[in-house]
C-alpha cells in the first residue's frame, strides 16, 4: 500500500473545493472538515461533534437568557405523542402526515395505539395546559423547552440544514386575550432578529409567512429570512400567532374576571440548529469556517513557535493564557508533533476569530503577532495592551462580518415591475421583491413556473398601490420570493 505523502494528507483535510464555483460541495466539505459534525449510519440523521455542539450550547447559553428574561420557564414534555392527540387538531395533523415517524411496538408487545416521534409538541403540550388553566389567574402560562424533534424528510440529507431530527428550542404560551398573544409573538420574533443579527452577524427580513407557507393551524406565522451566498433564502426562526384554534380543540379554558368562561389565546415560536448552517454558509470562505466572536467556543487561540532549544516560548505563551482566560475563551495549541504553519492552517478551517502568534522575536520585542481570521490581517500588539487590543479585534471582527453580510443582502435584493424581469431576476438568485394580490392561486402559479415562492411578507416596506406580478390586478401588499431551503 501506498502511504500518502504530507502534501496529499493536508489536501484531504482542508477544503478544496471553491465557495463560488462548487457551493455544495464546499459546504458539506466545511462542515465534515472542520469537525462541526458528521453523517449518521442512519439515513437521514447526523452526529454533532464537540465543536459544532459547543456552538449549539453557546446558541442556546445566550437565548436562554433572553427568553427567561420575558418570564417564561423552560419545560419538558414527552418524546411521544399518541395517534389520538396528534389528530385533534385536523389542519395541524395534515400537515404534518407526510414526515412523522411512528412508533407501533414497545419491545415484543404490538401498541394499542400508535406513538407519534415529536415533529412538534403542541398536541401533548396543550392536552396538559387544559389540566393547568381554569382561571385568569393562572394567566398567562410561559413554557419553553430544548428538545430534539424528528421529521421523516425524504429529500437529500444536508447537515445542519435537512436531517431527520435536529435540535431546537420551542416556546408555547397562553394568554387571556388576542392582544397579549399578539405582543408576545412580536416580542419573540424581536428577540430571534436581534440574535441573529448581534450574535451570529447575519442581517435578515422579518415580516409574516403567506396563508400557504403559515404554520399548520396558525392564525398566521411570523419570520425572519436570510439570504445565503448561493441566492437562497433560509428560515431562521418563526413565531406564530395561534389564535384559539388550539385551545378550542384542546378545551383550554379560562374563567374570567367578570366570572364568565373563555377559550385562551394560544402562541407558538422557536429556532433551531439551522441556525449553525446558515452561519457556516454567509460567514466561510475557502480556507474553512469564520465563527462570529460573539459565538465562537474559542475565540482566540495562541499558537507558540518554539523548538526544544527555545522552550521558554511555551512558558511564555502558558502565562498568556493565564492572563487572557478571565475574559476571553482562549485555547493554547502546545502540540509538539505539528508545525506551526499545519496549525495556523487547522484553527483557520475550524473558523477560531483570532490567532495570537509568540516566537523569540515576540519575547524579545515584548509584543505580539494577532491575525485575524476573516481578513487574514497581521496586527503586533504590545503585551501589556494585549486585552484592550484583543476585545477591540474582535468587535471589529463581529462588526465585519455583520456589515459585509448586509451588503451582501442589500445588493441581492431586486425590485420588478412584471413577470418577465421576475424570472429573469430569480434565474440570478437572491430576494426579488414585487406586489402580489394576495390571491394564493397567483403565488402556486408563480412557484410552479418558477420555483420561487413566497418567503415573506415583509412588515417594514414603503407600499405604494401597483400591480400583481402575475394577474395584474391592483395591490399594495409587497412579497419577497425565493428559492429557498
Amino acid at each position: 500500500m501506498i502511504k500518502n505523502t504530507k502534501k496529499e494528507k493536508a489536501k484531504e483535510i482542508g477544503i478544496t473545493a471553491s465557495k463560488e464555483k462548487n457551493f455544495s460541495e464546499w459546504y458539506n466539505q466545511t462542515v465534515l472538515r472542520s469537525g462541526l459534525a458528521e453523517y449518521s449510519d442512519i439515513k437521514g440523521f447526523m452526529v454533532i461533534k464537540p465543536l459544532g455542539y459547543a456552538i449549539w450550547e453557546k446558541i442556546q447559553e445566550v437565548l436562554d437568557k433572553e427568553i427567561k428574561k420575558t418570564s417564561v420557564k423552560n419545560v419538558y414534555f414527552p418524546l411521544f405523542i399518541p395517534e389520538s392527540l396528534l389528530k385533534k387538531e385536523a389542519e395541524h395533523f395534515n400537515g404534518f402526515i407526510p414526515e412523522v415517524a411512528w412508533v407501533t411496538k414497545g419491545g415484543n408487545k404490538k401498541l394499542e395505539e400508535k406513538l407519534a416521534i415529536r415533529p412538534t409538541s403542541e398536541t401533548i403540550m396543550y392536552y396538559t395546559f387544559s389540566k393547568w388553566v381554569r382561571s385568569h389567574r393562572d394567566l398567562p402560562l410561559l413554557t419553553n423547552q430544548w428538545c430534539s424533534v424528528v421529521r421523516w424528510d425524504t429529500k437529500a440529507t444536508r447537515l445542519f440544514l435537512r436531517t431527520r431530527e435536529f435540535l431546537w428550542q420551542e416556546g408555547h404560551t397562553v394568554h387571556k386575550t388576542k392582544e397579549e398573544a399578539e405582543k408576545r409573538v412580536k416580542m419573540m420574533l424581536d428577540i430571534y432578529k436581534r440574535f441573529v443579527e448581534e450574535y451570529l452577524a447575519i442581517p435578515v427580513i422579518d415580516g409574516e409567512k403567506s396563508e400557504l407557507e403559515k404554520f399548520p393551524g396558525a392564525l398566521k406565522t411570523t419570520t425572519i429570512e436570510a439570504l445565503m451566498p448561493d441566492g437562497r433564502s433560509l428560515q431562521m426562526g418563526t413565531s406564530h400567532n395561534l389564535g384559539n384554534h388550539f385551545s378550542k380543540v384542546f378545551n383550554i379554558k379560562f374563567f374570567d374576571a367578570d366570572e364568565k368562561e373563555k377559550f385562551a389565546w394560544q402562541t407558538s415560536w422557536g429556532v433551531s440548529t439551522r441556525m449553525i448552517g446558515a452561519m457556516i454558509m454567509v460567514h466561510g470562505d475557502d480556507k474553512g469556517l469564520i465563527i462570529p466572536p460573539k459565538i465562537a467556543p474559542i475565540q482566540a487561540v495562541i499558537v507558540p513557535i518554539f523548538n526544544k532549544k527555545n522552550r521558554n516560548v511555551l512558558d511564555k505563551a502558558r502565562k498568556i493564557k493565564n492572563e487572557l482566560e478571565e475574559d476571553f475563551s482562549i485555547e493554547l495549541d502546545s502540540r509538539e508533533e505539528y508545525t506551526p504553519g499545519w496549525k495556523f492552517s487547522e484553527w483557520e478551517l475550524k473558523g477560531v476569530p483570532v490567532r495570537i502568534e509568540i516566537g523569540q522575536k515576540e519575547i524579545k520585542n515584548k509584543e505580539l503577532t494577532l491575525v485575524r481570521r476573516d481578513s487574514g490581517e497581521k496586527i503586533k500588539v504590545k503585551e501589556a495592551q494585549l486585552k484592550k487590543e484583543l476585545n477591540e479585534i474582535l468587535y471589529k471582527i463581529q462588526t465585519n462580518l455583520y456589515e459585509k453580510a448586509k451588503k451582501f443582502l442589500q445588493n441581492n435584493i431586486h425590485s420588478v415591475t412584471n413577470l418577465t424581469q421576475f424570472k429573469k431576476a430569480v434565474s440570478k438568485g437572491g430576494f426579488v421583491k414585487a406586489y402580489w394580490c394576495g390571491n394564493p392561486e397567483c403565488e402556486e402559479k408563480i412557484k410552479e413556473e418558477t420555483g420561487a415562492g413566497i418567503v415573506v411578507l415583509p412588515f417594514r416596506e414603503k407600499k405604494i398601490s401597483s400591480k400583481c406580478i402575475y394577474c395584474g390586478k391592483k395591490t399594495d401588499k409587497v412579497a419577497y420570493f425565493a428559492r429557498a431551503y
